[in-house]
């Protein structure tokens, strides 16, 4: 089978292919990710200081190989399956394909060998960075005590990685001419004492005998009603999800204070998710897709709506993640109007086919709804006007600060 693994998963594999994770020749199963957090080591015992994950499909079994592919689809490595969970969590070793198609500033992502290679043994000081080095004493300082080397390593990780690299390449103009600089796309982990442990493992792969950790970047926010943001409504069908959506929309547009993406339904199926079947496979492919989308609107400062069922909360957290990943707010709003309103509703037959078995994998009848219990609203129609559902999702809108 063929597989495109999700942003970090892709970044920690081409750190494992450039030899930049060695020992680990492959991603880990739950073994080794307990005794990473037990103890630090693999389960054989080997140091290690963090976890390096990989999520497949259910139809994955021990023995298969997959191919890992980038987002172009273009072949990046042959995936030798380990271990399997019921999670989705997936071992085993992997082989390279072809080399990444990078982005910005690939001429400085080399491999740990050709780094080493350069340096020729000469004492290293490696600076690992994620964001702007406003003070270069301190390096300039150790590097002259060590007789040292300054290699500058900007972990080039996600949205912000092009703007670290180019600090790093300013602070290169005011260190010693042999400074090197080397786009490193290491993803961040959320303890901060895994990832320091694990950028000092990354530096000593490319040669470096002292690592400093660049400080970490000073992020203020931008006032709410500056900021990207994602109205996602979830709900059963007939719940009111959509009608509440469209008249958020009119009301927001009347407003005129912000830009406006609807992401309707019937036109998303139509169009961005046309050939997608109503499988659970194919539904949570139309729910990234729209998450997709509306994560760029809002990446510009958007404000973007949308309204699918979305009945599983793994999806839902997703596109939550899409959404911050850029920069941008995401609200859940909840519109729980119980099953049986929905169905009493009905407005399009849908229930009474579904209860006839003519239509399969119905939510609500024979295919689960996980209720999110994250929901930053939660709006029942049952006895309330749409009118009134709207006000109160403008309310909080404007409560938040996105709407003034």
């Amino acid at each position: 089978m063929e597989w495109t693994p999700d942003a970090r998963e892709l970044a920690d594999l081409e750190l494992l292919l450039s030899g930049a994770f060695e020992p680990l020749t492959g991603f880990l199963g739950h073994d080794d990710l307990h005794a990473v957090h037990e103890q630090g080591t693999l389960a054989d015992g080997t140091p290690w200081p963090a976890p390096v994950t990989l999520h497949l499909p259910a139809d994955v079994s021990p023995g298969d190989e997959v191919t890992l592919l980038d987002p172009e689809g273009l072949p990046l490595a042959a995936l030798t399956v380990s271990a399997h969970g019921p999670d989705g969590l997936t071992s085993g070793p992997v082989k390279g394909l072809g080399a990444p198609e990078h982005g910005p500033f690939a001429r400085l992502r080399r491999t740990p060998a050709e780094v080493r290679a350069e340096l020729g043994g000469r004492p290293t000081l490696a600076v690992t960075m994620r964001g702007p080095l406003d003070d270069l004493s301190e390096i300039v300082a150790t590097a002259k005590e060590l007789d040292a080397v300054i290699m500058l390593l900007p972990l080039s990780y996600g949205e912000p990685g092009p703007a670290v690299v180019r600090a790093a390449l300013r602070a290169k103009e005011k260190l010693p001419e042999d400074t090197i600089v080397v786009s490193v796309p290491l993803a961040p982990r959320d303890e901060p004492e895994i990832d320091l442990e694990l950028r000092e493992h990354v530096a000593t792969a490319y040669g470096a005998t002292e690592h400093l950790a660049g400080p970490d970047p000073v992020h203020i926010p931008g006032p709410p009603h500056r900021r990207g943001l994602l109205v996602f409504f979830t709900g059963l069908s007939g719940s009111g999800k959509s009608t509440i959506a469209r008249g958020l929309r009119d009301a927001l547009l009347e407003l005129g204070t912000r830009t406006v993406t609807y992401l309707d339904g019937d036109v998303v199926r139509h169009l961005l998710s046309k050939g997608l079947t109503f499988s659970k496979t194919d539904r949570d492919l139309n729910i990234r897709r729209i998450g997709f989308v509306a994560a760029e609107a809002a990446r510009h400062g958007g404000l973007a709506i949308c309204a699918p069922i979305a009945p599983y909360a793994a999806t839902r957290e997703e596109v939550r993640e899409m959404v911050e990943s850029v920069g941008a707010d995401f609200l859940l709003v909840h519109v729980a109007t119980p099953l049986e309103e929905c169905e009493r509703r009905d407005r399009k037959g849908l229930y009474a086919k579904a209860r006839a078995g003519l239509i399969p994998e119905f939510t609500g009848i024979s295919d689960p709804y996980e209720e999110p219990d994250d929901a930053d609203l939660v709006i029942d129609t049952t006895h309330i006007s749409i009118d009134t559902a709207v006000s109160q999702v403008l309310g909080a809108l404007k409560s938040g600060g996105w709407v003034r």
